[in-house]
């Protein structure tokens, strides 16, 4: 796909998303790799529109640039931000009380803490990420093992075979010391890239992954 169409699938997909207010945000393309710029009105429409742009076939890469630009009548001081985000968490029902600690600084969320599972410190994520004020988000929680490394394996192995999109032959999947995944290999889509990161990571005891798969256009 050439740049110039793909340019403009972007421009469409992200007009028609509706939890993205596309009117400041400017789009180029080259080679594949699509430069996002220009700014929207919280964090959550930033995450939004990266997720919309890396979900398009042709999609190699992402460089955003977008900036977080809240109205003036709806600052919130880092101290007020931070008890808003403890108390959301509170009421999470996916997140353990107590496990998540957080901290803010000029509107940049930083979470820490110990959890058991993947989905877990993501839904901590959201939640930090959809509130207003939050200027971005730096998720440092940890992920403890609870299985031995070749269990990981299997079980990242086995989650893929059952995937039909995926051609699971093509993925090397490694475990290194400390339950580190490693991935490598070739995918069609983007969309097939975050199938195969989510396997990985759905698996107890995986404490981080490292993504060295690769898009084809």
């Amino acid at each position: 796909m050439d740049d110039r169409k793909l340019r403009q699938f972007v421009i469409d997909e992200l007009e028609f998303e509706p939890s993205i207010d596309a009117a400041h945000i400017g789009v180029t393309a080259e080679k594949g790799v699509i430069t996002l710029t220009g700014h929207v009105s919280s964090y959550a429409q930033k995450v939004a529109a990266l997720q919309a742009v890396r979900r398009l076939k042709g999609v190699r890469g992402v460089a955003l640039e977008i900036e977080v630009r809240y109205p003036n009548d709806t600052h919130v001081s880092d101290d007020e931000l931070a008890e808003r985000v403890l108390n959301v968490l509170q009421w999470d029902a996916m997140i353990p009380k107590s496990a998540v600690k957080v901290v803010v600084q000029k509107g940049w969320v930083h979470l820490s803490g110990t959890l058991t599972w993947q989905f877990e410190k993501k839904a901590a994520e959201a939640v930090a990420r959809n509130l207003t004020g939050v200027m971005g988000v730096t998720n440092a929680i940890v992920i403890t093992p609870t299985i031995e490394a070749s269990e990981i394996e299997q079980k990242i192995a086995d989650a893929l075979e059952r995937h039909a999109q995926v051609e699971a032959k093509s993925i090397t999947v490694k475990i290194e010391q400390g339950n580190i995944v490693q991935l490598e290999g070739k995918v069609g889509s983007w969309e097939d890239h975050d199938l195969i990161e989510n396997a990985a990571w759905s698996v107890p005891g995986v404490r981080w992954v490292n993504d060295g798969l690769r898009v084809s256009s």
